[in-house]
């Protein structure tokens, strides 16, 4: 082992341990300081996510029923398709950057036997947008039924099963023909 003064070993550039600890604290501070921005920067994003105005004005699903009880889409939801997606829809994608999406989704009452719409108890936003490389170049949001974010998880809650059920249609679930 080389010690100091010896050859092929060259001292350290500090001059004493105080100064060593001095610049690991500096460099951990600068650590901690990117971390706590990247985390208030993605924060701040997912906060500022809203549901587009007037989305109820575009082309509307039927009703589509879903009864597995262990679906995040368990109920019945109705899907709602912008005009810059609708052409692309129509031909199962790729969709244009800035194509919308909105799910809403409502709890199943009974009326006599048949399944009706219940209570809104969710809404899901999804729009192409390439800056989402983790979700496939799709946000995905989701919100209360009083339309505010709702912290649904974007790659757990929506792109893993996007991703299985859709990957060859640009990760859309829906299909065109839900809307005939």
């Amino acid at each position: 082992m080389a010690l100091s003064g010896e050859a092929g070993y060259s001292s350290p550039p500090f001059t004493s341990t105080s100064e060593r600890y001095a610049s690991m604290n500096r460099k951990t501070i600068l650590v901690s300081m990117a971390l706590l921005f990247a985390t208030v920067s993605l924060s701040v994003a997912a906060a500022s996510v809203s549901l587009p105005k007037g989305y109820a004005k575009w082309q509307k699903s039927k009703q589509q029923i879903v009864t597995d009880k262990k679906s995040l889409f368990y109920g019945i939801h109705y899907t709602y398709v912008d005009a810059k997606a609708m052409k692309a829809f129509k031909k199962g994608g790729p969709y244009p950057e800035g194509s919308r999406f909105v799910v809403e989704q409502f709890t199943i009452r009974d009326a006599g036997g048949k399944p009706v719409p219940g209570k809104k108890s969710m809404i899901v936003l999804m729009k192409k947008d390439k800056r989402y490389k983790d979700t496939g170049g799709w946000q995905f949001a989701g919100f209360t039924p009083e339309g505010k974010p709702s912290g649904l998880d974007p790659v757990k809650n929506c792109y893993e099963c996007h991703l299985k059920e859709a990957a060859d249609r640009d990760l859309v679930i829906s299909k065109y023909s839900d809307f005939k």
